[in-house]
């Protein structure tokens, strides 16, 4: 016999049980938000605790309580994973802004001493820059330039994803492909 429920899931609304359901189903989301949907679907449908513990795939009980009692504070937010551990993001977003503008400026050959941007040669120029950030690390930069979308071209420099100059036999021109935006999510 289960113990009792200390805070049992409220009332589901049909706009919730219908995106509960959505993402339950859903091929492209990630594995924790489904696993919460379903969890969540099977104590609305009037299951245990144990029982949606395991149709959400999970070993414990407890999982799918807390996933309860965080529905029942910020509603369909609890489905979506919280930060996981490790240090949180020293950087704003107005920051990563200012890394991808100096990113995407053309180095400057005297001011900056390169004629193409590396991690070391763009974190330089970022700490030496007045409005620049002094303590800005090399591993924050290729994340921030990741998630911004660029890559790092075999011509040592970082370019905009799913976009290539290319030599033609009338100059250069710049290809783009139009499904790179679906490929970067």
């Amino acid at each position: 016999m289960s113990r009792r429920q200390k805070e049992p899931l409220r009332v589901v609304t049909d706009e919730e049980r219908t995106e509960l359901t959505r993402l339950s189903r859903a091929q492209g989301a990630p594995a924790a938000v489904v696993a919460r949907a379903r969890g969540l679907l099977a104590v609305a449908d009037g299951e245990s605790f144990l029982h949606a513990t395991h149709r959400a795939g999970r070993r414990h009980g407890e999982t799918v309580a807390t996933w309860v009692a965080r529905f029942n504070a910020v509603g369909l937010a609890a489905v979506e994973p919280r930060h996981g551990g490790g240090q949180r993001k020293r950087y704003t977003t107005e920051t990563q802004e200012r890394i991808l503008r100096e990113a995407r400026r053309p180095p400057d050959r005297d001011q900056d001493g390169t004629a193409s941007w590396s991690l070391s040669t763009l974190q330089r120029a970022l700490r030496q820059a007045p409005d620049g950030l002094p303590t800005v690390s090399r591993s924050t930069l290729w994340a921030v330039l990741r998630d911004g979308g660029l890559r790092w071209g075999k011509d040592r420099s970082w370019c905009e994803t799913g976009t290539a100059v290319r030599k033609r036999k009338n100059g250069t021109v710049t290809v783009t492909d139009p499904d790179a935006t679906p490929q970067k999510t």
